[in-house]
Formats: structure tokens, C-alpha cells, sequence
């Protein structure tokens, strides 16, 4: 995630990192290039004067708005979704953290189980990102759990159940009122619940259609814009039509960037701090001193 302030708006026009201009530029040097070429041959292709007008442009590009802006919303839609469900994440792990601190017995050592809560997030961002299961999570759950962990499917389900199984242990000797457990065993839900909403994103991907379709009908357009525009503005027409090009490759971009949000493309959403702001927050209600929080690189980029 680009994490920056708003530079001064005459600074925003030159700005690199976020403007997506290097994953796009051999398409628009391609796109300039063949605008260059049709103004040098004045529409002619192979000796047939292409005529072309902007009338149809005008109306192929209303069209084509209207369908990029449904691709847009759609992968911001399923982007938004992911952070409120790291949302809820958050809040439900300071509740449970809250509870087992404040509920139980004064004799029970809640510090497992608020490292395990940890070790769940840290599971969930593992699993999303396709890294190995047990990266980050020495130290925060036991080894026997660790283990379990490196062949599992879903590593995070397996920290739910042994978080249930904490709640059950407390319960069973009395040290956890049954109602508070019931009350608990909510909020462990909720996760859960988080869990499969994540999943469901990572695992359920927009229509290929959707995509084959806005990338033809992009570089359709583009590619026969230049022979629309070279009658009317002549040589101000590979101008133009790099600017309409980037603003259509651009979009596309970023669209495909944010349609998988737990990705680490500059414009997904940053796990990394995600899981460390609420490492950072559990350690605070345990009374120790959270690590320093993440901050961006160079290229304020936050992971």
C-alpha cells in the first residue's frame, strides 16, 4: 500500500510511484508509436484511406467507460471488503484479548492465549499471501500447534481450534464462567467469520470474461483512435491519444492490482502492518513494549 501525504497538486502531476506509468509503458509506446506512424502516412493504410471520424469514437468511448467503471468498482468493492474484514480482525482480537485479561480467574495466564490471537492473524496473512504456515509464528503458539500447521490446508482454523480448546480448559476447571465462555466463543466466531470472508475473496476471483473483454475493447479503441483524430487535429494526434491510452491502460492496472487485495503489489492492502498493528495492541494490554511500528520504504511503499 503507498502510504503519503498529498504532494502539492503541481507536484501530483510528476508523481511515479502510484501512477502505474512503468507497468503500462510498452503499451503506450507502442500506442504512441503507431499514432506517430498514422499522421506520417496522413490514415492511410496500405494505400486505402482509412475514414475514420470521431463520431463513433465518441460513442465506442462513452460505452467503454461505462464498462471500465464497472471493472473498477468491482475489484474496489472486493478491496474494501478485505479491509473492513482485517476490521474486524482487530476488534474482535482486542475484545477476546480484553475478556481473558478482565474474565477469568486471577490465577490463569491469559498470555498464551492473547499471543495465540497473534498467531491467528499472522496465520491469516500467511495463508492469503501463499507463504510458507509457519513463518513469524515461533513464539507465539505452542510447538505442537506450530507443527500441525506446516502440512494444514487452512493453518488459521487450526489456531481457532486451539484457541476454542484454551476456552474449554478454563471453562472445565472453573477458572472461565460458562456465560463468559459462551460470550468468548462469539467473538471466535466472528473470526472465523473474517476467515472464510477472506478466503472467499482470495479464492473467488471476477469472471475472466470481465477482463478479456475491457483489455480488447481497450486496445481496439486505442489502436484505431489515431485514424479517428489525424483529419481534425493532425499532428497533436499522438498527444491526445497517448493521454486517452493511459487513462484507459491505467485503470485497467489498476483494477487488475486491487481485485486481489491480499497481493503485495504497491496497491494492495499492507498485511505486514495489519498483523503487526495488532501484535502492537495485544502487547500493550499484556503491559509490554510493542515493536516499533512498520513504517513506509523509500518509495513509501508499506507491505
Amino acid at each position: 500500500m503507498i502510504v503519503r501525504r498529498r504532494p502539492h497538486w503541481l507536484h501530483l502531476l510528476f508523481v511515479r510511484r502510484g501512477s502505474l506509468v512503468a507497468r503500462i509503458l510498452p503499451q503506450q509506446l507502442f500506442i504512441f508509436a503507431l499514432s506517430c506512424s498514422v499522421v506520417l502516412v496522413h490514415g492511410h493504410l496500405f494505400h486505402w484511406k482509412v475514414t475514420l471520424t470521431a463520431n463513433p469514437f465518441s460513442l465506442m468511448g462513452v460505452a467503454l467507460a461505462i464498462f471500465l467503471g464497472f471493472r473498477i468498482n468491482a475489484s474496489y468493492d472486493r478491496y474494501w471488503e478485505a479491509r473492513k474484514l482485517w476490521g474486524q480482525v482487530l476488534v474482535e482480537a482486542r475484545n477476546l484479548a480484553r475478556q481473558a485479561l478482565t474474565l477469568t480467574d486471577r490465577s490463569v495466564e491469559s498470555r498464551p492465549f492473547i499471543l495465540g490471537l497473534v498467531g491467528f492473524a499472522t496465520a491469516m496473512r500467511n495463508q492469503l499471501r501463499g507463504r510458507e504456515r509457519d513463518v513469524d509464528l515461533l513464539g507465539l503458539l505452542p510447538a505442537d500447534v506450530i507443527e500441525r500447521m506446516r502440512g494444514a490446508r487452512s493453518a488459521p482454523a487450526l489456531v481457532l481450534l486451539w484457541l476454542g480448546q484454551w476456552l474449554r480448559t478454563r471453562r472445565e476447571v472453573g477458572h472461565l464462567d460458562p456465560m463468559l465462555a459462551q460470550q468468548m466463543e462469539r467473538s471466535l466466531n466472528e473470526l472465523s467469520s473474517a476467515l472464510g470472508g477472506c478466503e472467499r475473496i482470495a479464492n473467488t476471483p471476477l469472471p475472466f470474461t470481465y477482463s478479456v473483454i475491457l483489455h480488447r475493447s481497450a486496445y481496439l479503441y486505442c489502436t484505431l483512435l489515431p485514424f479517428g483524430l489525424v483529419d481534425s487535429i493532425g499532428v497533436m494526434t499522438p498527444l491526445i491519444v497517448a493521454f486517452v491510452s493511459y487513462t484507459f491502460f491505467a485503470l485497467e492496472a489498476l483494477s487488475d492490482e486491487i481485485e486481489e487485495p491480499f497481493g503485495t503489489m504497491a496497491n494492495d492492502l499492507a498485511l505486514d502492518a495489519l498483523v503487526a498493528g495488532i501484535n502492537a495492541s495485544l502487547r500493550e494490554m499484556l503491559g509490554e513494549t510493542p515493536p516499533p511500528a512498520p513504517v513506509p520504504d523509500e518509495n513509501f511503499l508499506l507491505v
